[in-house]
């Protein structure tokens, strides 16, 4: 049985984002995220997604470089920490990110959080980095529709992605929309809630009939969902797990029974109170 479905989506400055990314947020600096970002990228992941505080930039750059897969085949994105931001400290920032990865360009470099006072100069520089190349794309991190709206009025460089924490039980539909009114990729983090949900009924249920993991059918409603999905993981058999998605499909009524799941659930701060 054929279940197409593009395993890329093409932003809006026309380069392409692999639509499965393994988050490392959490994950042990040294041998710990080598391994993890060694095992993705020996199973088939092309995107990894780091940022600066996780404190594991070094690692991610090294298992890249190690991997023996070519650099222009595996998306990076690292992100922009709060006390970096406004237009010079974020200039500095990535550079230091830079340096750290050991890597010539990142594929999407976020803004990590909408800080007040201090995002519209942010991205100033963001649109300065990605002029001069060494960031491929830019993008932002936990921009909600109000944070949106206020960035859009003064970009030169439209965003090319969001990354929001997004699952059935936490769908965004607000900024998903504005999101999508401007083209604009949406990458879901916390995709599995942080286990918080991995036991509910309708998701054990939709489990049991497609003879899945839970994990693997809220990563699936993800990607049907036209979302990039960046599960996180260090341990080798949940990277598998993880990855296997694209090989069945959630019927029309799975999806409607996990649509109606959205409770709005935050598992770590809500960037809804962000003014």
């Amino acid at each position: 049985m054929d279940f197409p479905l593009p395993t890329t989506l093409v932003m809006n400055n026309g380069l392409e984002i692999p639509r499965l990314g393994l988050g490392v947020y959490e994950t042990a600096p040294g041998e710990v995220t080598r391994n993890a970002v060694r095992e993705a990228l020996r199973v088939g992941y092309r995107h990894i997604d780091t940022a600066r505080i996780y404190g594991n930039e070094a690692d991610v750059g090294a298992a890249v470089r190690d991997s023996g897969v070519p650099r222009g085949e595996v998306f990076v994105t690292t992100k922009l920490w709060n006390d970096d931001q406004g237009h010079d400290a974020a200039l500095r920032a990535f550079d230091a990110s830079l340096s750290r990865l050991g890597l010539e360009y990142v594929d999407l470099y976020l803004v990590h959080w909408p800080v007040p006072g201090k995002r519209l100069e942010s991205w100033k520089a963001l649109e300065e980095i990605a002029g001069d190349g060494r960031a491929r794309s830019i993008g932002v991190s936990n921009f909600m529709a109000q944070h949106l709206a206020e960035l859009l009025g003064e970009v030169s460089v439209m965003p090319a992605v969001n990354q929001i924490e997004l699952s059935p039980f936490n769908q965004q539909r607000a900024a998903r929309a504005v999101c999508e009114e401007n083209g604009i990729v949406v990458e879901a983090y916390s995709p599995l809630t942080r286990g918080q949900r991995l036991n509910d009924p309708v998701v054990a249920g939709v489990a049991a009939r497609t003879k899945r993991s839970p994990a693997q059918v809220l990563l699936r409603w993800s990607l049907q969902t036209g979302l990039v999905v960046l599960p996180k993981s260090a341990r080798p058999e949940r990277i598998r797990e993880n990855a296997a998605i694209f090989d069945f499909e959630l019927s029309a009524d799975d999806m409607a029974k996990l649509d109606a799941l959205d409770e709005g659930l935050a598992t770590g701060w809500d960037p809804r109170k962000q003014g």
